[in-house]
């Protein structure tokens, strides 16, 4: 492969744009230095960058394209409402039209509010809770990566910089399937906090009715609980991962794979909770979610075409089937050639990552650069192991293959030292207080 127009490309991003990217996680410093990769377009599973080089992509959006880049009953829906108009001054009816298709969708809710993105979701839902308690002070899951580009989340991570240090005090952390964690940080603070935030399920699944007993928890204190399904909803099931384990929160969240692409986030829940950003109620008013561009029509009618086509066709049967396929391919190509236990496929099928450990067996940055390097080589886009609807069987015996052949050089790695096989410097973490 050749990325001279890529490389060419590459100084004029950073020079104009912060990062190089409008999104950490697809920087340069997430990929092989001598492979800065600019898209130039997609269909289905496969992309195209502007030097030609065709994919098979797994990470579609980070898990926003669940049906497949240029989709087209999403892309001709969202065609056919930009000719009648994008955004106007006062409401449209496809905003209604939307609300009543989401919650037809995800039962458990009673009113429902959208934006452009997920941290105004997760924001509109701890401000809610703040407003709701009287109480400042959150919970959030320690084990979950990322829920939000606010001030209450960014403090508590190493890149916190331009954020007050009172925001810490703040935030209190929590470990999944860990009761005692949670009925801990309500006994340290007491009556102090306002919600607790998770994701329904990340690489385990919850135990022993691990979900409803830590909602019970928050009760008990007088705090609400929320689900941040920006990742499990649209995935799991149709009603999302608190379907799947039968639980009902105060307030949950969705984005990422909602319009197959198109910006538009959630934020639903029961109504008590969701009527204080509203105008018919005599208490205090809470600001939640007012966004120049929350309901644009476009976005709207690709979340209503997204859902209809998921009520239509098994899009989540599917992604279950594809990506245990990609699982056990893979998996088994590693253990034939002894690595499984530094190269394998981990987590729920339909939202799988791929592990990449050294010698020592310990999460290697160097040997992850390395395995994208040689998938990269071999025609694969794959940061990560996610699967589409449009992940056909031939698309999986491909990627196996390749995967295969990029485990090899893995493997000589290993044993011969991975200076001999990686070009440039690894990649970086996301979360790091100095480049």
């Amino acid at each position: 492969m050749k990325f001279n127009e890529s490389l060419n490309l590459q100084k004029r991003f950073n020079d104009l744009i912060p990062g190089g990217s409008h999104t950490y996680a697809k920087g340069d410093d997430q990929f092989p230095e001598s492979m800065p990769v600019y898209i130039d377009k997609g269909k289905g599973c496969h992309v195209w960058d502007v030097d030609g080089n065709e994919y098979i992509e797994y990470a579609l959006g980070l898990r926003s394209v669940t049906l497949g880049h240029n989709f087209e009953p999403i892309v001709n829906a969202a065609c056919r409402q930009m000719l009648k108009g994008t955004n106007f001054g006062r409401p449209a009816k496809i905003e209604l039209e939307c609300a009543e298709a989401f919650l037809d969708m995800f039962e458990n809710a009673e009113m429902v509010k959208f934006s452009k993105n997920g941290s105004d979701a997760t924001n509109g839902a701890i401000k809610l809770a703040r407003s709701y308690t009287g109480r400042n002070m959150v919970g959030i899951c320690a084990d979950h990566p990322f829920f939000s580009v606010d001030d209450w989340f960014i403090s508590t991570t190493p890149m916190n910089s331009g954020i007050p240090e009172m925001m810490q005090t703040m935030v209190t952390k929590f470990q999944y399937n860990d009761l005692e964690s949670i009925e801990k940080i309500f006994s340290e603070y007491p009556n102090k906090i306002a919600c607790i935030i998770l994701e329904p399920e990340k690489y385990e699944p919850p135990k022993d009715d691990f979900l409803n007993k830590a909602k019970e928890i928050c009760h008990n204190n007088g705090a609400l609980f929320i689900l941040d399904e920006m990742i499990t909803g649209f995935r799991w099931h149709n009603g999302g991962a608190q379907k799947v384990y039968n639980v009902v929160p105060d307030l949950s969240t969705f984005g990422k794979a909602m319009g197959n692409g198109f910006s538009i986030a959630a934020l639903a829940g029961k109504k008590e909770f969701m009527e204080l950003g509203g105008i018919l109620h005599k208490k205090e008013r809470v600001f939640l979610m007012s966004t120049t561009h929350g309901a644009e029509s476009h976005a709207l009618a690709a979340a209503i075409a997204t859902m209809k086509f998921y009520h239509e066709n098994d899009v989540i049967g599917f992604l279950y089937q594809q990506g245990s396929k990609l699982k056990e391919g893979v998996n088994r190509a590693s253990r034939e050639l002894g690595i499984e236990d530094k190269v394998s496929i981990i987590g729920i099928d339909c939202c799988s990552v791929y592990t990449t450990r050294d010698n020592q067996g310990n999460p290697s940055q160097p040997f992850r650069t390395l395995f994208i390097q040689e998938q990269m080589k071999r025609g694969l886009l794959m940061p990560s192991s996610i699967v589409s609807f449009s992940h056909s069987d031939k698309d999986i015996s491909d990627t196996v293959e390749k995967m295969h052949d990029a485990m090899i050089v893995y493997k000589k790695a290993l044993d011969e030292g991975i200076d001999k096989y990686l070009i440039g410097r690894p990649v970086a973490p996301v979360w790091r207080k100095y480049n």
